[in-house]
């Protein structure tokens, strides 16, 4: 349930882990999501800023206290189309 809402919900400020990746270097990576396209996340580690694909990669969210494992290929859209296209 929680995995259909963020889906729809807006990703921005949102702190995210990635727990599985096609490069090894980015398991276990967690930063805080500032800028989204239709195919990357833009996240804030440290004080460095790292894009990575959204088709590459699993995302854990915390979503109303709650861990949220969500596939990348789940939010393949636009920020303003996810709310219409996603299920």
């Amino acid at each position: 349930m929680y995995k259909n809402r963020i889906v729809k919900d807006e990703l921005i400020g949102r702190n995210v882990t990635i727990k599985e990746c096609t490069d090894p270097n980015w398991i276990n990576i967690s930063g805080k999501i500032i800028d989204e396209t239709k195919n990357t996340l833009v996240i804030e580690i440290g004080d460095q800023k790292k894009r990575i694909g959204k088709n590459t990669a699993t995302f854990e969210f915390e979503y109303d206290r709650k861990k949220t494992i969500v596939e990348g290929t789940r939010l393949l859209y636009r920020p303003e189309d996810r709310i219409k296209k996603a299920r």
